[in-house]
């Protein structure tokens, strides 16, 4: 048997001789039929040297000093606004975008709702507590829905207050949950 496999090795690589005449006759006959056109490369306008004339100015990637003070805040007496001397709340770092209602419950008489942000903190809230970038404060939890009220800029130094509902339907990144 092992004289048998030896054999028809043998048979097989002497079938395997380099005989590639045929195929180089058939490579010179399509370099001969084929001709190949190179476009020369694009000429290159020279553009003008530019000299930098900031250098004296403050860079935009560093902080303010000390000494310069960014404009003041014009705001209009006896207008809505927040309260930005508050504590944050972890919540507010996020856009009620991407947050999800996951569940509510009472526990002691008050009613709670459990809120996912996108990273995958669960955060358990009540009403009057904030979420949100735009001081969004919950102001009622149901069954599946919890509203927000938010405080937008107006662009005249005051706030305008804004409805929003989050609910369990809603998935975080979806425009339809605000």
């Amino acid at each position: 048997m092992k004289r048998f496999v030896a054999l028809c090795c043998c048979v097989l690589l002497m079938g395997c001789q380099p005989d590639i005449a045929d195929i180089q006759l058939q490579i010179d006959q399509i370099k001969a039929t084929t001709s190949v056109s190179i476009e020369p490369y694009p000429e290159f306008k020279r553009m003008p040297v530019f000299e930098y004339q900031a250098q004296d100015k403050r860079s935009p990637f560093q902080r303010l000093s000390a000494g310069i003070s960014e404009a003041p805040v014009v705001t209009q007496k006896n207008c809505l606004q927040p309260d930005f001397k508050r504590k944050k709340q972890p919540l507010e770092r996020y856009g009620i975008d991407a947050l999800e209602v996951k569940g509510s419950f009472t526990a002691k008489g008050n009613k709670w709702a459990l809120i996912q942000s996108t990273d995958g903190g669960l955060y358990k809230v009540k009403q009057g507590d904030y979420l949100g970038l735009f001081f969004g404060q919950v102001t009622a939890i149901n069954n599946n829905t919890v509203e927000i009220t938010e405080m937008l800029p107006d662009g005249t130094g005051c706030w305008q207050r804004k409805q929003a509902k989050l609910t369990r339907a809603s998935k975080a990144g979806e425009q339809n949950n605000v």
